[in-house]
């Protein structure tokens, strides 16, 4: 079957529209992803460098917060030192959503990581969390 128009001048090549329409549809569909979104690697902060990811007094000594609009968690295992992980779980690429015990939680299949360096103390996960750079600036916690 060809795929040219069967009547030249009559408009595009359907190979044309064909593509144009595949290219446009794979932009949608990165936009709306995100970086890394569901991929299973971690991906990374999603949030722009420099932005106040909140303050200091927000993460609890011993616990954390994940920051889901920016795709980070920030703990804090003792006092004054801040660390930051992609929020995203390496087993299938949910979201963490808790920080309990010096742990990183993920719901879905309830893998555990430390809250201290990222890496995994409880599968399905085999992967550490990725690192996400911070920097705290008085009392801002910052997205690097």
């Amino acid at each position: 079957m060809a795929t040219e128009s069967l009547h030249p001048g009559s408009g595009p090549a359907r190979r044309t529209v064909m593509a144009a329409a595949g290219a446009a549809g794979l932009t949608a569909a990165l936009a709306a992803c995100g970086s890394g979104a569901g991929d299973g690697d971690g991906g990374g902060a999603d949030a722009s460098s420099g932005s106040v990811l909140g303050a200091t007094s927000e993460i609890p000594e011993g616990g954390g917060k994940v920051f889901a609009d920016a795709g980070v968690v920030v703990t804090q295992p003792t006092a004054g030192d801040f660390k930051a992980f992609s929020s995203k779980c390496t087993h299938q690429g949910c979201a963490v959503k808790d920080i309990r015990d010096g742990l990183i939680i993920c719901p879905c299949h309830d893998s555990h990581f430390s809250a201290t360096d990222g890496s995994v103390k409880k599968g399905p996960a085999t992967k550490p969390l990725p690192p996400a750079g911070i920097t705290v600036e008085g009392e801002e916690i910052k997205l690097t």
